[in-house]
């Protein structure tokens, strides 16, 4: 059995996930999930029914983790070796950008994508308070730096990395010169590049 069990879809956020994987050079086994005919064994999992999903098989059980940001904190804790972790001086950042990433810049996708734009004071409620101003602060960081932690690839480049990749690519973001530049850096990894083919190749098959 391979270490991790990976619930996916290629065209979903479970590319996030692949692309961490390949990072960490994990050992996993992929189930491919259709959304009309979920696995039985994936909704135990996860009753949320959201790819992706991974368990993780060890010698003391499973263990579930679920949400994309999740996924690639956990696999990076678990294998240190890959280097992906944030030395002290640089785990403010780390979790600051990363969490940042799947609150005001997740939202403020998905808000835009539906049309919907916070107005007045429904800014105090909305966790991104609005589109402009969080590209604003995402644009300022990557201005500033290389990678979320500074001059260093970290796990948080996975996550950030992939927003900002798959905004710009859906023409969601803005093609501001600092996120462009940071996209370019991101694709340029070779493990970013073995994970995108894998599912492209998927999603290549699956309209076949």
């Amino acid at each position: 059995m391979a270490e991790y069990t990976f619930y996916t879809n290629p065209m979903s956020r479970g590319q996030i996930a692949r692309w961490a994987l390949h990072e960490v050079d994990a050992d996993y086994e992929q189930v491919l999930v259709d959304w009309k005919d979920k696995p039985a064994a994936f909704l135990e999992a996860n009753p949320m029914g959201k790819v992706p999903t991974i368990v993780h098989h060890t010698e003391d059980g499973d263990r579930v983790v679920t949400e994309a940001a999740a996924i690639c904190l956990y696999l990076a804790e678990m294998h240190s070796e890959a280097g992906l972790l944030p030395h002290d001086d640089e785990l403010a950042d780390y979790l600051r950008w990363t969490f940042f990433a799947a609150g005001p810049i997740e939202q403020s996708i998905t808000s835009r994508a539906l049309k919907f734009e916070p107005e007045g004071q429904q800014e105090m409620m909305a966790g991104w308070g609005s589109f402009d101003r969080t590209m604003d602060t995402l644009e300022a960081m990557l201005e500033s730096r290389a990678f979320v932690c500074g001059d260093r690839f970290t796990m948080a480049d996975v996550y950030v990395g992939s927003s900002v990749d798959w905004g710009l690519n859906f023409g969601i973001l803005p093609p501001r010169p600092a996120l462009v530049a940071y996209a370019e850096r991101i694709q340029a990894r070779p493990r970013y590049k073995a994970a995108k083919a894998v599912d492209n190749k998927l999603i290549e098959d699956m309209k076949k």
